[in-house]
């Protein structure tokens, strides 16, 4: 590779990092073009999954500022920038790694934060964001229907208190 076409592949990685929210660094060795094919196809459009040389990749992500990862650039690797739902590519690459066991999840890098292999198996197991988020409104729809059935109750009891008051005060002939 000539040093101007590793210039132009640094350039590229560089900035895959900077716009994806995160980054998953796999190993692939083993696995056919039709596997990879069908992994790109299972991590859905919000990410892409990339075969680099590892020197490159390394001088890259550490331009746009992620150092965390040099340990990880060993062997063959591949990376999967993610740049939508990290939780939905998190969930295609760990079931694609049961059913191909050839596909190792090194780490990765979240929101600038580094991630073992075991945490992106936890986030994974995560709900995605619409579930999320619609817990979220639903939790916050219930507070609100509990503080309004609090706020409603409070003349209803009154009201009854002073009617038991004015009962109790006719039955002694006040």
């Amino acid at each position: 590779m000539a040093k101007a076409e590793k210039s132009v592949a640094i350039a590229e990685l560089k900035s895959e990092f900077e716009g994806s929210s995160a980054a998953v660094l796999t190993e692939y060795r083993g696995l056919t073009v039709a596997q990879l094919k069908q992994l790109r196809v299972s991590l859905g459009g919000n990410a892409k999954f990339a075969v680099a040389k590892n020197t490159l990749t390394k001088i890259a992500a550490n331009n746009a500022g992620i150092s965390t990862l040099d340990d990880l650039f060993q062997g063959p690797t591949a990376i999967a920038f993610v740049k939508g739902d990290v939780v939905e590519a998190a969930k295609g690459l760990r079931d694609f790694a049961k059913a191909n066991p050839l596909l190792v999840i090194k780490g990765g890098v979240v929101d600038g934060k580094s991630m073992t292999p075991d945490e992106i198996t936890k986030l994974a197991d995560l709900e995605s964001r619409e579930v999320l988020l619609a817990k979220l409104a639903g939790a916050l729809k219930a507070k609100q229907s509990q503080a309004a059935a609090t706020f409603a109750a409070l003349p209803t009891t009154m009201a009854r208190l002073a009617e038991a008051l004015r009962a109790k005060r006719e039955e002694a002939g006040e």
